[in-house]
């Protein structure tokens, strides 16, 4: 049985010798090769996604102006950034919408734009306004700022990575716009969100392999697993293959903005809905054992996703039952004995283009691995709220 380590690839690595195949090659040979040669010839497989990820967003430290402010309040470029850390540390959340009062054109704007157009080297305008204190006493700041002009500009992203997720449809009778994009009514399409088998987490079931600590390609720069992901949701129900039949695990990821690439960092918007961010992340599996690579062959065909009506305004929606996502690679799936068109949120070609990105920095010497310092958790529970009033009654 072939084992090694992490270190020993990283070895290979570094005298150029890393043999690497992203998960569709390997995905394509393993008929014909089978686990146990794989295992043997292959140290690394690449994985990659570049899909919306709102829960995504980026920390910035100005430093200090004279007179010193200690900002309470701030707009980049129009958008609201959250100021409740130092006197001059910020939050920029890629989903936050931009306010009619300090853009030119708020509609179509956010965070996600932000982030990307100062990843972009972007000089855009800032606005803040001060509390005013024996220490800070400044009170207001117009400026420009730029990637390089800022200390810190680092993305903290607290939900990336979905390990799966649901297909949205539409069984009512108007128009619906949801974080899925336009759902037309009475089935008039199917959106999915995930790249399914060739999905990063999905690669790693059980989350044997990437774990707190992993490097991996974040924006074109260099990030890392930072903890486990909010909603992370292992216990979800799972295939005998071991993958989950809808949302399970999350990752939380960071990585220095200044580093990342225009290419694979893009705002986007749905509309009637809100701002968000197109992410290119990737992530490397070393090949420890033949596990590593039972697991990453898996088909779309052995893939499932939840197809959930959302013209029900409810938390837990009326459910079609289950499809591959080889069936909504197809470009149609059926519901109820009637053909339904899909369509990937995602971008299939550019996620495959991460991977192949990061297969070509590893051979080239250029990104080494990492050990997970810590398992991400397994045990975590997905707990709804069910809101109380002051009286201390359950209120709808």
């Amino acid at each position: 049985m072939t084992e090694r380590s992490v270190e020993q690839i990283n070895a290979k690595i570094r005298q150029g010798k890393a043999v690497v195949w992203t998960v569709a090659e390997l995905k394509a040979r393993v008929d014909e090769l089978g686990v146990a040669q794989i295992a043997k010839t292959v140290d690394v497989i690449t994985t990659g996604t570049f899909e919306p990820m709102e829960a995504s967003g980026a920390m910035i430290n100005l430093g200090h102006t004279d007179p010193p402010i200690k900002i309470r309040q701030c707009w980049v470029d129009g958008v609201p950034a959250y100021a409740g850390f130092g006197a001059v540390d910020l939050y920029l959340g890629a989903s936050q919408s931009a306010d009619g009062s300090d853009s030119d054109d708020p509609k179509d704007r956010g965070g996600g734009h932000v982030i990307a157009d100062l990843i972009a080297g972007k000089s855009l305008s800032l606005r803040a306004i001060g509390q005013g204190t024996d220490c800070y006493p400044r009170t207001n700041l117009d400026t420009q700022i730029h990637r390089d002009s800022l200390n810190q500009f680092y993305l903290f992203n607290p939900r990336n990575l979905y390990q799966n997720f649901i297909v949205g449809v539409n069984g009512g009778d108007r128009m619906l716009n949801t974080y899925l994009g336009p759902l037309q009514p009475r089935l008039g399409n199917a959106v999915y969100s995930h790249p399914g088998a060739l999905s990063p987490l999905m690669n790693d079931p059980e989350l044997q392999v990437i774990g707190i600590g992993s490097r991996i390609f974040l924006g074109g720069g260099v990030g890392y697993v930072a903890w486990e992901g909010t909603q992370h949701f292992p216990l979800q129900k799972r295939l005998p293959n071991q993958t989950p039949i809808g949302p399970a695990a999350t990752v939380a990821l960071i990585g220095d903005a200044k580093t990342m690439l225009p290419q694979w960092v893009r705002g986007c918007y749905f509309r009637g809905y809100g701002p968000s961010l197109m992410l290119g992340v990737g992530v490397p599996i070393p090949v420890l054992n033949e596990a590593v690579v039972d697991c990453c062959a898996v088909q779309d065909t052995a893939v499932v996703a939840p197809v959930m009506d959302f013209s029900i305004p409810r938390r837990v929606r009326p459910t079609f039952g289950l499809v591959s996502y080889s069936q909504l690679k197809s470009g149609r799936i059926t519901i109820e004995g009637r053909p339904v068109r899909t369509a990937p949120l995602a971008s299939l070609y550019l996620g495959q283009q991460v991977a192949e990105t990061l297969k070509q920095q590893i051979q080239a010497g250029q990104f080494e691995l990492t050990a997970a310092i810590a398992p991400l958790p397994c045990d975590r529970s997905f707990l709804p709220h069910n809101p109380w009033n002051s009286a201390g009654e359950l209120s709808r």
